[in-house]
């Protein structure tokens, strides 16, 4: 089952709702969020305007393709990024864009804080940049939540995300092709690779959860409401106490939009276990995870 929680409730501390969440980042892995500072108008907004640029001439998207950078800024055309080595590239496309850092910063000649580029559409970069700059603080208040669920320290994340290699996509899931295999999907078989994911949707079915003894969950929400799921850092970080569940989008018989914010630490925080000596640098795991996903960047490593 995946619990449905209240944000405000989360925020105030409320006992059963942190107990909820707790069973749901140590178990399922999965949780949907109603009650947040995104309305579902807010939400809805995002939605078309990534759906009119989807629906965009392949000539204009071109002009902001992300396989000409090192980066994962721009346009994802379909078949771009491959998240199964034992599946197909997925068939969907996407637009990424990333936290800015100022000029000069030492962290700026990471691929992770890479320019972003935008469509020749004002309004298009001024509804996203606005979502993203309150996605940001939904995910970080949503974080402080999960460590008091866990009974960590509330604190305990809050220095870590200053300039977070945090990561807004928005997917484009056309209809499933004619020609879709069992290798064929929307997004296969995968797990988040960083901390914390904020999925808003436009409330069509097709993303899956993998069950712990097998079989899958369908999740879906409404604008306005999110799914969330915990990733790869965040497991290694909590020494696998929080679960990165896999998951997967077959596609439908519909074209589905959905807004993912992938909220991860700065480049240089050491996600290993607290207490252990290890040290896992969050760039350093993404960086590989990047490698392994992205074509364009797989033909460069």
């Amino acid at each position: 089952m995946i619990p449905r929680l209240d944000a405000a409730a989360l925020a105030a501390g409320e006992a059963e709702s942190l107990k909820v969440l707790g069973e749901a980042a140590t178990g399922v892995g999965f949780a949907t969020v109603h009650n947040t500072a995104l309305s579902a108008a807010r939400v809805e907004e995002a939605i078309e305007t990534y759906r009119a640029f989807f629906h965009l001439p392949e000539a204009q998207k071109r002009a902001v393709d992300m396989a000409r950078t090192g980066s994962n800024r721009g346009w994802g055309a379909p078949g771009s990024e491959q998240v199964d080595p034992n599946a197909n590239p997925d068939y969907k496309q996407f637009f990424d864009v990333g936290f800015q850092l100022p000029e000069g910063h030492p962290l700026g000649d990471k691929r992770f804080y890479a320019p972003n580029l935008w469509p020749d559409d004002p309004t298009f970069k001024s509804v996203i940049s606005r979502y993203y700059g309150d996605a940001l603080s939904v995910a970080k208040g949503l974080l402080t939540a999960i460590a008091r669920s866990i009974g960590a320290d509330p604190a305990h994340f809050d220095g870590a995300f200053e300039t977070p290699m945090a990561l807004l996509r928005g997917n484009f899931y056309p209809a499933r092709p004619d020609w879709a295999g069992a290798k064929d999907f929307g997004i296969a078989t995968h797990t988040d690779y960083g901390c914390l994911t904020l999925l808003a949707t436009d409330g069509s079915p097709g993303l899956e959860v993998r069950k712990r003894g097998g079989g899958w969950i369908p999740v879906s929400a409404p604008p306005g409401e999110f799914i969330i799921n915990f990733g790869e850092m965040l497991e290694f970080w909590t020494g696998g106490r929080v679960k990165a569940t896999p998951h997967r989008v077959v596609g439908g018989t519909a074209e589905r939009i959905s807004i993912p914010l992938f909220f991860n630490p700065t480049y240089d925080t050491n996600i290993a276990p607290e207490g252990s000596d290890q040290v896992m640098l969050a760039g350093d795991h993404l960086s590989a995870r990047f490698e392994e996903t992205y074509v364009h960047l797989q033909a460069k490593s």
